[in-house]
């Protein structure tokens, strides 16, 4: 089937998971959250004295991981507040909030960002987004970093972080279905270029044209090999992602007709000895 001409008529709130209650997803997220986090080293790795926001909030939360480990890295801070438009993530990540014992300070709420953020001006010392491509399209950012500076306090910051679609690796089946993924991206409208920084590559501009002041970014690369735990977590998370992925590919590009012969060679791949992957993320931060 054709792709279609115009990614608009898609509804901007859709997630490339359209089944929001999905539970291979919930866990995909999970380990992805968790590899990222090691990847960068901490949770705000590039902040000077995080000790000193009071209040943060985490937009697109998922599983909630990122804020609850903020949380307790720094019992300092007062209030944090993560939102989902997913109300399966909100109350998964608010048991895990209860389980760790931080939500006494941290809260979820299911909300969709692309639509408002239901906060008081000038309320967050840091607003934070990891991971937007999943539902942001390149029309969606303008009104979203407007909302981040209205909610975000003079003096404040907004960080974004976000990774290539592609990454380096050793198998030849998991390079065909990483630029499956990316043509899809790009033919939906995530990516700003039909390359794999279609994204990353724009984070630092999109902060600038919206008004926020030192504008920095910090690169990170991930990598993994077979036999590892890091290993085994990234091909927990790619098995995953290519099956809960398929509808998003089928509507936005040509899926060829040995798609599931592919995803089973890319596994087959992904377990031999000398396989090793390497991703390259980027977080950028402004200043209100």
């Amino acid at each position: 089937m054709s792709p279609p001409t115009d990614p608009r008529r898609a509804h901007p709130s859709t997630y490339i998971v359209q089944d929001r209650s999905n539970e291979e997803e919930l866990i995909r997220l999970k380990i992805q959250d968790q590899m990222v986090t090691a990847t960068m080293g901490g949770v705000l790795p590039e902040q000077p004295d995080p000790a000193i926001f009071q209040r943060v909030l985490d937009v697109g939360c998922a599983t909630g991981g990122w804020l609850i480990e903020v949380a307790r890295a720094y019992p300092s801070i007062s209030l944090l507040v993560g939102i989902d438009v997913s109300e399966r993530m909100v109350k998964y990540a608010q048991a895990q909030a209860e389980s760790q014992q931080v939500n006494d300070r941290v809260e979820f709420h299911t909300m969709d960002a692309l639509r408002m953020l239901e906060f008081p001006s000038g309320y967050f010392d840091l607003v934070n987004l990891r991971f937007g491509q999943g539902y942001l399209r390149t029309w969606d950012w303008p009104k979203l970093l407007q909302e981040f500076r209205r909610v975000a306090r003079r003096g404040g910051v907004i960080r974004l972080t976000e990774g290539d679609i592609k990454t380096e690796n050793t198998s030849p089946a998991l390079t065909q279905l990483n630029q499956l993924l990316l043509q899809a991206f790009h033919q939906g409208g995530f990516l700003f270029t039909p390359d794999s920084i279609g994204l990353t590559g724009e984070l630092a501009r999109l902060l600038h044209q919206h008004g926020l002041r030192n504008v920095q970014t910090r690169s990170y690369t991930n990598g993994s090999r077979a036999g590892t735990v890091e290993g085994q977590l990234f091909y927990k998370d790619m098995s995953r992602m290519f099956q809960t992925l398929a509808p998003f590919l089928r509507k936005w590009t040509r899926m060829p007709d040995n798609y599931e012969a592919l995803y089973q060679q890319a596994l087959d791949e992904m377990q031999q000895p000398g396989f090793v992957e390497s991703g390259h993320l980027l977080t950028a931060w402004g200043y209100k």
